[in-house]
């Protein structure tokens, strides 16, 4: 028998099975609960909890914390009542809804960015017009593979479609992206998705760090950020392995020569030759230059390892988790060996 779920910002209870969670009873009865990774590792869909007996499957503690959980709190994607409840998601500062579209586009040009990571750029043929927010992500399928989850670089301003797609090995989509997509060739796009998004009405320093290819939704918020006039101090710290893996840094680099308030910093942990670079694990160099973050605003992408790392930091250094916004790059197998859906 299912239970009965209040969710406070929803006008109807859902019903859930047993073993189901709220999160996903939730979608499924079409409501646009809060959400990101569904595997208990982002955050995204953090609630409170008010009534009721309720279950929690393993979950990452940078996504809630013991003493998260002792306050009352769940994440609905490993939440599973087993009695009629009472929850509601936190609201988060500036909360942005986008009609979620399922569009057509074309591929207008690819670009190899590094070694392994090629740049994709995207015409919509139809379904659009598609709106979102800097840092969030789609939904991109290729000639009938599995979808998978891409953020877009470019800003929500411009014309197309921007993704950053790193080959994997193993990895299907990723692959047939490197070596067999071609421009002219037809993709699905569906979005957008993802709480991780620039806050435009915040006026405190902003310290962005990315990995890998995790600079393509870091890219479109900096970006973003400085075409809207913020003014506020933006960092930007790219953290990658050898010089061969930088990406993007000449745009960069005239970003920061055209605003004063803007600067990037590369870093490289596994540099293969003498360098003036800065060296070791990108979240230390952080640490080193952060100073004071009253006020301040993070946005993290990229590894999880580098995420939850960067989180730790900045969690510990002050900053309120509500203002790290972080989006994690799991693999598919990841996801799987998680408890998400591959």
């Amino acid at each position: 028998m299912a239970f009965q779920v209040r969710i406070r910002q929803s006008d109807s209870p859902v019903a859930v099975e047993p073993g189901q969670t709220i999160l996903a009873a939730a979608l499924a009865q079409g409501v646009a609960y809060p959400h990101g990774c569904q595997s208990g590792n982002c955050g995204a869909c953090k609630s409170r909890q008010y009534a009721g007996d309720i279950e929690l499957a393993p979950y990452s503690e940078y996504a809630l914390t013991a003493a998260e959980r002792a306050d009352g709190l769940i994440l609905a994607c490993r939440a599973m009542p087993w009695s009629d409840a009472e929850v509601a998601w936190l609201e988060a500062d500036e909360v942005v809804v986008h009609p979620l579209r399922q569009m057509i586009c074309r591929v207008t040009a690819l670009e190899p960015a590094t070694h392994d990571i090629r740049i994709v750029r995207l015409d919509i043929l139809s379904g659009g017009p598609f709106a979102f927010s800097a840092g969030q992500y789609a939904r991109v399928t290729f000639k009938g593979l599995p979808a998978r989850d891409y953020s877009m670089a470019n800003r929500p301003d411009q014309d197309g479609l921007e993704f950053h797609i790193r080959q994997l090995g193993g990895g299907t989509a990723s692959v047939y992206a490197a070596t067999q997509l071609k421009p002219g060739d037809r993709v699905a796009i569906e979005g957008p998705f993802g709480t991780s998004y620039l806050r435009e009405q915040h006026t405190g320093p902003i310290v962005a760090i990315a990995g890998g290819s995790g600079l393509a939704p870091i890219k479109s918020i900096v970006e973003t950020a400085l075409a809207r006039g913020m003014r506020q101090d933006i960092r930007l710290y790219f953290g990658v392995r050898d010089e061969r893996d930088l990406y993007h840094e000449a745009p960069l680099r005239a970003l920061a020569a055209a605003h004063d308030n803007f600067r990037m910093t590369p870093v490289l942990s596994e540099p293969s030759g003498p360098t003036t670079r800065r060296t070791g694990f990108v979240h230390r160099v952080v640490d080193a230059e952060l100073g004071d973050v009253d006020g301040m605003k993070a946005y993290l992408a990229g590894p999880p390892p580098m995420v939850e790392a960067a989180s730790m930091l900045l969690a510990g250094r002050g900053i309120r988790r509500e203002d790290i916004h972080a989006d994690a790059f799991y693999t598919e197998a990841e996801k799987t060996a998680l408890g998400g859906t591959p």
